[in-house]
């Protein structure tokens, strides 16, 4: 964050007679209401803001401290000051443009609106993504090796081949290094030129939507599940209607025969709650989807990270011309940053795939396209996930027992040996899932409410825990914390 275009007056007859404190109070006071410093950024260090202003560091802590004092900062241990989620609510400017009312601005869509509504109104921005420990869907950055990163980033970087456009269905080498990625790891039998690149998993499951679909059907969604997949449908006006979930997954039992276009379902961990269907079972999804003539989208999205035995084969490859779009990423198994994902797509629907993808985001970058072939290619994908299997085991069976010791009879985890974050449930369910997410991101910590997860409003309360992204020293402390916040 970069405020050296802050300007404060030394001498008092230009000041209008405030001192330099009040003078960087009320400037940094206007940019955070005029969200030119946006909710849950970072301020700069108070050594670092005071040799760019020129002025003392006793100053600009003072300014931070009284900022803090009124709600608009909030402080972390060890962190810094960062702009608060919650701002004083007199202090909300109620126009989004200065000068100009929102009313008079030309309308939005209806699906605009809902949008609007859902965020909060106007005025309201949406929320920064911190990175916070405990968030979920983050791999440990640091066991990524970023120095082989780098040398193969400067092995493509000056290739003019990759300046320039290539194909909106994918650099062919990458779908070349993940076809026999897929066919060796998970049991498909796909060609590269199955295989569509994404920007990333929410990429697909809108063309999905898109060419599966027409407004008004109704689509099936687990229950909980992936609120990415409910916002892809509900975005192209598809009905929802939720499956509940079983011990291993998703009802198979709870699934009705009648005119569905799609379902959605994450069977080899399922997402958020860890089950894990058994080969019987999916052979009985499959057979399900075949009679009713209805698409399966299956969201393979942290399949690598078993702990104790091999991932069941994925459905796409169980048997052939099933009625299966198979959807994967590299968020969890490289970095979410690369918004890198892809589809497996029966041959026959490849055209339109592409050609919808062309009508809706274009190319996906070909330098991390490239990048990533390299990376697979070479084997240090293999050995990346070998490394990070074996720590985040380790961490998985932390976790477990620091909620034995400290949440035992307020918390019960619901436990499988896989994947990268766990799922909690309160012993009592009136407590409120989402205000204790907010308690516990004000101590620095992330996680995600149980209930969000939900579609109807039949809901458990409880939390989602990522631990993948967290050292040792990390995991006590936020779970101590959330024992005495509970």
């Amino acid at each position: 964050m970069d405020l050296r275009n802050i300007h404060l007056q030394q001498k008092k007859q230009h000041s209008h007679g405030l001192s330099l404190t009040q003078q960087l109070f009320l400037t940094l006071r206007e940019k955070i209401l005029s969200q030119q410093l946006l909710v849950g950024s970072r301020l700069p260090a108070s050594r670092i803001l005071a040799k760019d202003l020129g002025v003392s560091r006793n100053t600009v802590n003072s300014v931070y401290e009284q900022l803090r004092a009124e709600g608009y900062v909030n402080s972390r241990e060890g962190s810094g000051f960062y702009i608060s989620e919650q701002l004083p609510q007199f202090d909300r400017s109620p126009h989004i443009a200065k000068g100009k009312p929102v009313q008079d601005w030309p309308p939005l869509s209806d699906y605009g609106h809902q949008l609007l509504k859902r965020s909060g109104g106007h005025g309201s921005k949406p929320k920064d993504i911190a990175n916070l420990p405990f968030s979920v869907g983050l791999p440990d950055f640091q066991a990524f090796p970023i120095k082989i990163w780098q040398q193969l980033i400067r092995r493509h970087s000056d290739r003019p081949v990759l300046m320039g456009y290539h194909s909106y269905q994918g650099y062919a080498p990458l779908r070349n290094a993940l076809a026999d990625y897929l066919n060796v790891s998970r049991g498909l039998k796909c060609r590269p030129e199955q295989i569509v690149i994404t920007q990333g998993a929410q990429q697909g499951l809108a063309l999905c939507a898109q060419l599966l679909m027409n407004p008004g059907d109704t689509a099936l969604v687990e229950e909980p599940g992936y609120s990415g997949a409910r916002k892809a449908l509900i975005s192209n006006g598809i009905n929802l209607q939720a499956v509940t979930h079983g011990d291993n997954g998703i009802n198979i039992g709870a699934l009705s025969e009648g005119e569905y276009r799609l379902l959605c379902c994450t069977p080899t961990h399922q997402y958020p709650m860890g089950g894990i269907l058994t080969a019987s079972e999916r052979l009985q999804l499959l057979q399900w989807a075949e009679r009713n003539r209805c698409w399966i989208v299956e969201d393979d999205y942290d399949s690598e990270f078993h702990y104790y035995s091999q991932p069941i084969a994925a459905m796409a490859g169980m048997a052939e011309r099933t009625p299966v779009i198979y959807m994967g990423s590299f968020s969890k198994t490289l970095l979410p940053g690369l918004r890198l994902g892809y589809l497996v797509v029966p041959e026959h629907l490849v055209g339109v795939f592409v050609e919808a993808k062309a009508f809706s985001g274009g190319e996906t970058p070909l330098l991390t396209q490239a990048v990533v072939a390299d990376f697979i290619e070479e084997g240090h994908f293999y050995r990346h996930l070998r490394r990070s299997r074996k720590l985040y085991q380790q961490k998985w069976e932390h976790m477990q027992r620091l909620c034995e010791k400290h949440l035992a009879g307020i918390m019960t985890p619901v436990a499988q040996s896989a994947g990268m974050h766990l799922a909690l449930v309160f012993n009592h369910q009136q407590v409120d899932d989402r205000k204790v997410c907010q308690e516990f991101a004000m101590k620095g910590f992330g996680g995600s409410p149980l209930s969000s997860y939900y579609h109807s409003s039949r809901s458990q309360k409880g939390l989602v825990l990522g631990f993948a992204n967290t050292s040792e020293g990390e995991r006590v402390k936020g779970i101590k914390t959330l024992s005495q916040l509970l």
